[in-house]
């Protein structure tokens, strides 16, 4: 098998010179840069990451720390970030904290971030101080994907904007008893979002001259499970109920969606129902939702990272990534 070693042997070259030439760094010269690719090509060497990193001490592999595997945000965000580094000839390496922690100390104690990757994105979760500013205090790019963490640049929609346009929605539509399914309190997951969406949906109400029942604030937790039984104790007197339901994210809103139909409760016509995200099983179930794009999310923030490497591109703060309401067959207009 062909090694890098045999291509700049070929040539007359460092090993150090062939790798950066084939990365499209600077500081070869394209006449160089354009003879060993083409040696490359002849004699059909395939870049490993190993030698990739020769030149600059890199390691070729991105980390991506994650507090659980198991929900449809992070897979999506995880899809986007492989895609681009796929295409960049870097490696991905997940970290997950496995939803109970017990992994913080390995990751963020033992220095195993530092030594093994050349970037890290973080997705939404809550850092401790220390936490936070281990993460300030690395010495390669970083981002968060998510959540936001203070002092962190991050990638995400305008939570705020995007419940005002849910609930501005149902107002809309004539409806003024307006329940919330928020999530948040699981291992830290979403940190900053349960607590921005709940201040937002308050705030919503309160300048279009509304009252917000506490009663009426359910907690789902971001499951599908908890969201139906808490639905289940939401809806239960008939007498008393709301007429819509925001929910702070899609797979809460498919838990209303069953405790409405196990309690018989008509979708749209006894009960709107609006979430956010516009999951993959949104469009077959009907839910009206904001769309996000987790994955467009990922890919963003991934390239962000992979600009700073690659192409010498520094990032500041990004914008926010974009937002849309989709209407479809759970809202319609509050019954007279």
């Amino acid at each position: 098998m062909t090694s890098i070693d045999d291509v700049a042997a070929s040539l007359g070259v460092s090993t150090a010179t062939v790798s950066r030439a084939l990365r499209g760094l600077p500081g070869v010269a394209e006449d160089t840069r354009a003879r060993v690719t083409s040696a490359a090509k002849r004699l059909g060497y395939v870049p490993s990451s190993a030698a990739s990193g020769l030149a600059s001490g890199r390691t070729m592999a991105m980390g991506v720390l994650v507090p659980v595997i198991d929900r449809w945000y992070f897979s999506a965000v995880l899809e986007g970030v492989d895609r681009q580094l796929r295409a960049a000839g870097y490696d991905l390496i997940l970290f997950s904290l496995g939803g109970a922690g017990v992994n913080r100390d390995r990751v963020f104690h033992r220095s195993i971030l530092r030594k093994r990757i050349d970037a890290l994105l973080v997705m939404c979760m809550h850092l401790t101080e220390e936490e936070r500013t281990a993460v300030q205090e690395l010495d390669y790019p970083n981002i968060v994907v998510g959540g936001a963490v203070e002092g962190v640049r991050h990638v995400g929609i305008d939570d705020a904007r995007a419940v005002r346009d849910a609930v501005e929605h149902l107002i809309g539509l004539g409806h003024t008893r307006i329940a919330h399914m928020r999530g948040g309190g699981s291992f830290d997951i979403d940190f900053e979002v349960p607590r921005l969406r709940e201040q937002a949906f308050q705030q919503t109400m309160t300048d279009h001259g509304l009252s917000v029942r506490e009663d009426w604030s359910a907690f789902g937790d971001f499951r599908f499970a908890t969201s139906r039984a808490s639905a289940l104790e939401l809806l239960a007197d008939p007498a008393d109920r709301p007429t819509a339901v925001f929910c702070s994210s899609d797979e809460m809103a498919f838990g209303v969606l069953k405790a409405a139909a196990e309690l018989g409760v008509s979708v749209p016509g006894e009960l709107s129902v609006i979430g956010i995200d516009d999951h993959e099983f949104s469009e077959p179930m009907g839910l009206t939702t904001i769309r996000q794009d987790p994955e467009d999310q990922g890919a963003f923030a991934a390239d962000l990272l992979l600009g700073e490497l690659l192409r010498n591109e520094p990032a500041d703060y990004p914008p926010s990534r974009p937002h849309a309401l989709v209407e479809r067959a759970t809202t319609a207009p509050v019954r007279a």
